[in-house]
């Protein structure tokens, strides 16, 4: 797992990139408080190495909870910049800091 970010000068956008080693699933999506945890919004693409890796675009100097849903299975991320937890999931959620 890995997140890597990029900020942009002309934006105070950041371009994250979500990556997942997940060989053998066939639908892996990130999903979080940037998306309203839509599975549909933020699907990743699979990758002949069978890495599972997309970017989304999120507003700089916030924080967003998130987890990737691996075959309808929630997965923290272990490279995440923290975790939170959440009464409405009754489980922790990684979180990225931009």
């Amino acid at each position: 797992m890995a997140i890597k970010k990029q900020y942009l000068k002309s934006k105070p956008i950041c371009k994250v990139t979500f990556s997942i080693e997940a060989e053998a699933a066939k639908n892996v999506s990130v999903v979080g408080s940037f998306n309203e945890w839509n599975a549909k919004k933020a699907p990743l693409k699979k990758l002949k190495n069978g890495t599972f890796k997309g970017t989304v675009d999120l507003d700089k100097d916030h924080s967003y909870e998130f987890k990737y849903l691996v075959d309808g299975e929630y997965i923290n991320d272990t490279a995440a910049d923290a975790y939170a937890w959440n009464d409405f999931a009754n489980a922790e959620n990684s979180v990225v800091n931009v």
